[in-house]
């Protein structure tokens, strides 16, 4: 067999075995050749550059991605989970995961712990593996009653952490917004409410995510807003966290719903020394942005996707 027609006959040989994903000993039986002269002409095939070869590996950029937001962002940690798929369902059970492992590792005797509610931080609490820790406190950084039939999961997921701690969660049980400053003002005078909002602040360690202000986010459905409101906090904010909404630049967006907010200050979560933020998906991109220009967090943890568009934003 002259060199032009062994050339072309280790592509065929290829393109049976790499594209059309026959054995070697199916092709052998298919031309009439022995497995071993299959195997040799596969080697000269890939010798010769007429296969070549490229492994992706899905891991292999997420320290590179995690470094570029450490540096855009100016954070402490960042931390890019990988997502096998870029839906939202998908991205929240793995960042879920990896954020209860994390939290694990990192809570230590005497801590006390800032909880906020929603959908990713009842999965974060739901996947919290029990530790022999002593000293903890759970507190939970922002009301979670409200007369909506919506459940925001705020009991279940502080009493999870606290279990998982080791130690009695201390609840604010109050609506997280009231209908008029004055009535949330008269509330704060309440000596025991006072105490839960001050271990709010004493809290070392705060973990929360971003809401977004899409027409069906949790917060615009639990009956806190007028049509109004709603329509002002669309046009101003990106995101809210603990139920405080924030624009673009990471500024409050809206004094006057602020101010009927009870719970921690935004202000108070930049002096944690870990105020961790827990997000991903497309949807939230906005939302994730505007609270870490904010400077709200210091460790995040995201998805490589996510990771990625958050690179790309222009400012």
């Amino acid at each position: 067999m002259e060199n032009k027609e062994k050339e072309q006959f280790s592509i065929e040989v290829a393109r049976l075995y790499y594209e059309s994903d026959y054995s070697q000993q199916e092709i052998a039986n298919k031309l009439g050749i022995s497995r071993p002269t299959v195997s040799r002409l596969l080697k000269s095939a890939k010798d010769k550059g007429y296969v070549q070869i490229k492994i992706t590996d899905p891991f292999s950029d997420l320290a590179g991605l995690g470094t570029a937001l450490r540096n855009k962002y100016d954070l402490l940690e960042a931390h890019i989970v990988f997502s096998p798929e870029s839906d939202y369902q998908s991205i929240t059970e793995y960042l879920s995961r990896f954020a209860a492992e994390y939290l694990e590792e990192t809570i230590q005797d005497g801590t006390t712990i800032g909880v906020s509610w929603g959908t990713t931080m009842y999965e974060i609490a739901r996947k919290i593996a029990p530790k022999n820790v002593n000293g903890i406190e759970v507190v939970q950084l922002k009301g979670g009653i409200s007369h909506s039939k919506v459940n925001t999961y705020a009991n279940e997921t502080i009493s999870l952490f606290a279990k998982a701690f080791q130690t009695t969660p201390i609840n604010l049980p109050l609506p997280v917004i009231f209908d008029n400053v004055a009535t949330k003002e008269l509330v704060e005078q309440d000596r025991h409410i006072q105490h839960i909002i001050e271990k709010g602040r004493q809290a070392t360690v705060a973990v929360f995510t971003v809401g977004t202000v899409r027409e069906n986010a949790l917060l615009f459905r639990l009956g806190y807003f007028d049509k109004k409101e709603m329509k002002q906090l669309k046009e101003n904010a990106v995101g809210d966290i603990c139920s405080r909404f924030f624009d673009k630049t990471g500024k409050i967006s809206n004094d006057k719903i602020n101010n009927r907010t009870i719970g921690i200050d935004l202000e108070e979560l930049k002096h944690k020394e870990k105020s961790i933020l827990v997000a991903g998906g497309h949807r939230k991109i906005q939302a994730i942005d505007g609270a870490l220009k904010g400077k709200y967090a210091n460790v995040l943890i995201t998805d490589q996707f996510t990771a990625k568009e958050l690179l790309d934003k222009k400012d």
